[in-house]
């Protein structure tokens, strides 16, 4: 099969708020037993959606209210934000895949019955792609490449982020996810379109 070209191949923007996935677990100690993890609405990958129900996250020197839950139940809770919450909290996460959490940043998270003292799970999400399968094959891509992409098209801050992660499975769908300090350096808005330039090699 002939590849398409990346110019060929718009790809939609997500940008990432502070959020947090979370276990069956800790949302029970946080909400309590006879409390559901309600929908307030559907996510672009299948079978995600944004929660209803928030909770707190508090670092040793500041906290962010309302932070929301992303569904369904994982088998560990990770917390995602940007360098800039960071600083707000007064920590130190490290840039990583969703999943890899060991060794990360650890933080209180808080919830109307409760508090929890995570020991890790706090990260700054490695800047990605999610492929759905056909679409990563006529590009070219395999799991766990890495490209660069264009950010911004025409709106006066066009910017190239190098070191995006491809992630390629037959259960997401094809979109880029940037989180906010990402997409506010390159003017970006949810909804846009970006474009890889190529596949680095290193």
């Amino acid at each position: 099969m002939q590849k398409i070209k990346f110019e060929e191949f718009p790809i939609i923007l997500h940008i990432s708020n502070r959020h947090i996935h979370i276990t069956k677990e800790h949302f029970e100690q946080l909400f309590g037993k006879d409390i559901q993890l309600t929908k307030y609405k559907d996510l672009l990958q299948p079978g995600q959606f944004a929660a209803n129900e928030t909770v707190d996250i508090l670092g040793p020197k500041g906290e962010f209210r309302n932070v929301r839950i992303v569904g369904p139940f994982r088998n560990s809770t990770q917390i995602e934000i940007s360098r800039t919450d960071s600083f707000v909290l007064g920590i130190r996460p490290p840039i990583r895949d969703s999943g890899n959490i060991k060794g990360s940043e650890g933080v209180v998270v808080g919830g109307p019955k409760g508090k929890i003292e995570l020991k890790e799970g706090c990260i700054i999400a490695q800047r990605h792609i999610h492929f759905f399968v056909e679409d990563a094959k006529s590009l070219g891509i395999e799991d766990k490449d890495l490209v660069k992409i264009l950010v911004g098209k025409s709106k006066g801050r066009e910017t190239i982020f190098s070191d995006v992660l491809c992630r390629v499975s037959k259960n997401y769908a094809t979109e880029c996810h940037l989180d906010t300090d990402e997409a506010n350096a390159a003017m970006a808005d949810n909804g846009d379109i970006v474009y890889i330039l190529e596949k680095i090699r290193y």
